[in-house]
């Protein structure tokens, strides 16, 4: 696998305190380990070899607690946000120089069960800007955000739900540099403002994914997470 992996995790994880009040989310115990540990394992089960963090809100903590990833074989970077939180989108921007050009992104609270090497290859193949994992769920693990027909990603939407939108944002992505070119450094927006842009400029392409994916950006996800990757820790019998 060719591509870094850049891992979205400078949010203040408001809605899950008082469990984040003195840690950042990404260390929120789950199933026995930090749940940025769990990514970490996942990702180089799928042949990640980089690794950036972009952080914020007590970004040191996770740089203390993973290190350079030695321990798992991989490397780990991180790109902290500064003075003020940049947003999803421009923590990205920020941590470009680090990741090079392409790079995967994905979310710091979200785990996910997908074939890595088949979403890089349909990116490199089809040549535009920017990939958008999806997966159909019918407003059941949240609402849904995209309207994709045919293999084709016709809409997304994260404010403006309409009722024939049964897909999700999966939460993996592809992006390449020029992804971010009209946005300016420092400033802060959100990864939904460049998936918009790409997809008005047909500079996005979607890719479907059948597994569900898991959260711990909320209570009620954080246990049903803790609950999956119990069962998965404990038939795989992973160390950290």
């Amino acid at each position: 696998m060719s591509l870094p992996v850049a891992i979205l995790a400078g949010g203040l994880a408001t809605r899950l305190r008082p469990v984040t009040q003195e840690i950042p989310k990404s260390l929120v115990d789950v199933a026995g380990l930090p749940f940025a540990v769990h990514q970490v394992i996942w990702l180089r089960g799928q042949g990640i070899e980089r690794i950036v963090f972009c952080v914020g809100y007590r970004g040191e903590m996770i740089r203390e607690a993973l290190g350079d990833g030695r321990r798992w074989n991989v490397s780990i970077d991180y790109v902290f946000d500064g003075d003020r939180l940049l947003g999803t989108g421009g923590a990205l921007k920020r941590a470009q120089p680090v990741l090079g050009d392409p790079f995967f992104v994905m979310y710091g609270d979200s785990f996910v069960d997908c074939d890595l090497r088949s979403i890089e290859r349909a990116f490199r193949i089809d040549g535009r800007a920017g990939l958008m994992t999806v997966f159909r769920n019918d407003d059941q693990w949240d609402r849904s955000n995209v309207l994709f027909v045919d293999g084709r990603l016709l809409r997304y939407d994260k404010r403006n739900r309409t009722s024939d939108m049964r897909h999700i944002d999966y939460g993996i992505g592809v992006l390449s540099a020029r992804a971010l070119d009209a946005f300016p450094p420092g400033e802060p927006f959100d990864l939904a403002a460049v998936y918009e842009r790409l997809l008005a400029n047909n500079e996005l392409i979607g890719f479907e994914v059948s597994e569900r994916f898991y959260e711990i950006g909320s209570p009620e996800g954080l246990e049903e997470t803790r609950a999956f990757l119990a069962g998965k820790r404990g038939a795989t019998d992973v160390t950290p």
